[in-house]
């Protein structure tokens, strides 16, 4: 098939996700490398969100697809009650890779099962039933995983399932008040969350899931306390924490898990995405040796056909020995500064940057009418008139493909991106911004 062979017959026989089918133009993708990815007639497209966030180490990458191809040469499946060489080296390398607490790992297909299956490993082990979550996160769109999420892509769900509670984020930028420090706010967004923890009886929660940074919803990174700070009702109240590493796993942020910046322990952890980069898609729930030994004479009523899938665990282990291999994280928190000094020019030179948002190459650029009001350049959950999709428009037209939420653009690529094509980038960023100033506000 040509390019437009298979764009005109996605259109006639896919169904594609978030979207309007009449108004989907899928570029037609026939090879890709590193950072790039070019189309049928040879355009070529850098990849400045890492597909969905997943794709950490680009395209391409040969440790990664020579372990897929070994696998495949020994067997291509074995169900989860078989031993597997490659699942039992992935879960060794994760949980060595975890704080001492963790125990053994459960295995999915994706980040969503991931959140399924906590939330039931959860409930199994404390016998609670409620779930705490906040309002500006995205844990997935299955049944249960699509409760546990907080914003709008929630609403299809909705009447929901009992028991599942909200509360808000450590969202600085946007709170009323105005605090001296990072620890006034995290003091303050603590003592809400313990009195919403008493007004719901905490002799009934079971978790407290988070994702440990806000991701397609801001990167909203928490202020200096909060996350020790909801260890310390966790362990006051009998409550398990639960840190959502879908997107901030995997050197993302600079180090293996995002809630090592934060030095917590988390009971249970789940993660998905750049676990395997894409290749084959592999998701887990990490829990602790507590919640793991309690399964021994407990039935562990979880199961999935493909749960630790060889070929997936296969590329998981080539994956995870690539980022320690080629310390991946190290090269993170460099790339990190260069992305951050870029971010905060763009930031103080551009009247519709209200805030820009970063650790490591996790980043966001929150738009907004005015600085002064922080008016958002689109409504919380509308945009009547397409304003995210005219500005993702000007960005692709400069080859620059990433994707918004909300107003903020998401800038989070390949974590093998170098300074030069990283600053070539974000020149084409800085352009469509400028644009975003004479236009749009």
């Amino acid at each position: 098939m040509n390019g437009e062979e298979i764009k005109l017959t996605l259109k006639k026989y896919n169904l594609q996700s978030w979207s309007k089918q009449k108004y989907i133009d899928p570029i037609p993708v026939g090879k890709a490398s590193g950072i790039y990815f070019w189309d049928y007639e040879g355009n070529r497209y850098s990849d400045m969100s890492s597909q969905l966030v997943n794709l950490n180490l680009g395209y391409g990458n040969k440790e990664i697809e020579d372990a897929i191809k070994v696998q495949m040469e020994k067997f291509c499946f074995i169900g989860p009650s078989y031993g597997a060489e490659s699942r039992a080296k992935l879960a060794k390398k994760i949980i060595d890779l975890m704080p001492d607490n963790m125990g053994k790992v459960f295995f999915t297909n994706a980040g969503a099962e991931a959140n399924e299956n906590a939330i039931k490993i959860a409930r199994m082990y404390t016998g609670k039933f409620k779930i705490f979550s906040r309002y500006r996160s995205y844990h997935g769109s299955s049944f249960g995983s699509g409760n546990l999420t907080g914003e709008p892509r929630r609403f299809a769900l909705e009447p929901g399932i009992p028991g599942f509670v909200k509360f808000f984020d450590p969202y600085v930028y946007r709170e009323a008040i105005v605090f001296q420090s990072e620890e006034e706010a995290a003091k303050y967004y603590l003592t809400k969350l313990e009195e919403q923890i008493q007004y719901e009886g905490p002799q009934s929660i079971a978790a407290i899931v988070l994702e440990t940074i806000t991701g397609s919803n801001g990167v909203i990174i928490p202020p200096k306390g909060y996350l020790p700070g909801v260890r310390a009702l966790c362990d006051q109240y009998n409550i398990l924490m639960i840190c959502d590493e879908v997107m901030t796993g995997w050197c993302r942020t600079g180090k293996m898990f995002g809630f090592e910046h934060f030095d917590v322990k988390p009971d249970i952890v789940t993660f998905a995405k750049g676990v395997t980069c894409g290749y084959i898609p592999l998701g887990g729930v990490a829990v602790s040796s507590k919640i793991a030994e309690y399964f021994d004479d407990h039935l562990l009523s979880c199961g999935l056909t493909y749960s630790g899938h060889p070929l997936a665990c296969a590329a998981g282990v080539a994956c995870v020995e690539y980022y320690e291999k080629h310390n991946i994280a190290d090269q993170v928190s460099e790339m990190g500064k260069v992305l951050g000094e870029i971010l905060e020019d763009l930031k103080e030179k551009h009247p519709c940057v209200g805030d820009a948002r970063y650790i490591g190459l996790f980043s966001a650029v929150e738009l907004v009418k005015d600085k002064a009001t922080k008016e958002p350049i689109v409504p919380y959950g509308k945009d009547p008139d397409g304003i995210m999709g005219k500005i993702l428009g000007k960005l692709k037209e400069r080859s620059f493909m990433t994707y918004t939420h909300e107003n903020m653009i998401l800038i989070a690529p390949p974590l093998i991106i170098t300074e030069k094509q990283l600053r070539e980038e974000m020149v084409k960023l800085d352009e469509v911004l400028s644009v975003v100033d004479r236009e749009f506000i």
